[in-house]
C-alpha cells in the first residue's frame, strides 16, 4: 500500500517519528536502528515503509534500508511474531548479526533482547533459518559457517566469553577441525588474549 516515503522530518520521539510529506504529517514507528541514522529536524528523509491494518489501528513502519524493511517482513510472517516483537529484534540487531545469528543458530544474542525469551528465540531461528534467504545474507556480507564453527562458538559463549572474543576466537580455528579440538584450541587462543 503505502512502500516509500520521503518528506521532511518534523518530529523525533522514539520510537516514533513525524514525517512530513507534502502536507501531510505521518506517524512512524522506526527500529532503533534507524532512528539513530536519523538526520536533524527540517531535514529530508527518506524510509522504506510497511503498512500494518488491524481491526482497531493503521499502523506504519518506517526503514533506512530495502534489507531491514524485508528482514521484518520475514519476521511478521512467524506465528506468534507482531510487529512490535519485529521492531524490537531491529532494534536490538543490526540486520547483519540477526542474519549470523540465524546462520550459526546463536538464540543467546536474541534473547539479550527485551520481550524475546528462550523459546522465542529458538522459533524465530528456527522459522527464519531459510528465509532470511541467500540475497539477504550476502548482501549484507554473512556466510553460513559450518556447524563445527557454530557448536564451538556457543560452548565458548556458554562459558562466559563475550560475542566478539567467542566470535574472533572461531575465526582464528583452521577448516575442517574437529569440535573438540576446536574448543581447546579456541580456549587457548583466548587465555593469551
Amino acid at each position: 500500500m503505502i512502500g516509500r516515503l520521503a518528506g521532511t522530518l518534523l518530529e523525533k520521539n522514539p520510537p516514533q517519528i513525524l514525517l512530513d510529506v507534502q502536507g501531510v504529517a505521518y506517524e512512524i514507528d522506526v527500529p532503533m536502528s534507524t532512528f539513530y541514522n536519523l538526520p536533524n529536524l527540517g531535514d529530508k528523509l527518506v524510509l522504506f515503509t510497511h503498512l500494518v491494518v488491524r481491526e482497531d489501528a493503521h499502523l506504519l513502519f518506517g526503514f533506512g534500508s530495502e534489507n531491514e524493511r524485508r528482514a521484518f517482513r520475514q519476521l511478521i510472517r512467524i506465528s506468534g511474531v507482531g510487529a512490535r516483537i519485529a521492531l524490537a529484534v531491529l532494534s536490538g540487531l543490526s540486520v547483519a548479526e540477526l542474519a549470523q545469528a540465524v546462520s550459526m543458530q546463536d538464540s543467546g544474542r536474541l534473547i539479550k533482547i527485551p520481550g524475546i525469551g528462550k523459546k522465542t528465540a529458538e522459533r524465530l531461528l528456527l522459522e527464519l533459518k531459510d528465509k532470511l534467504g541467500a540475497d539477504l545474507t550476502t548482501a549484507v556480507g554473512v556466510h553460513r559457517p559450518a556447524p563445527v564453527a557454530a557448536d564451538v562458538l556457543n560452548a565458548l559463549l556458554s562459558l562466559g566469553y563475550s560475542d566478539k572474543e567467542a566470535t574472533h576466537a572461531v575465526r582464528a580455528l583452521p577448516e575442517g577441525i574437529a569440535v573438540g579440538d576446536g574448543i581447546r584450541q579456541a580456549l587457548k587462543l583466548l587465555a593469551k588474549a
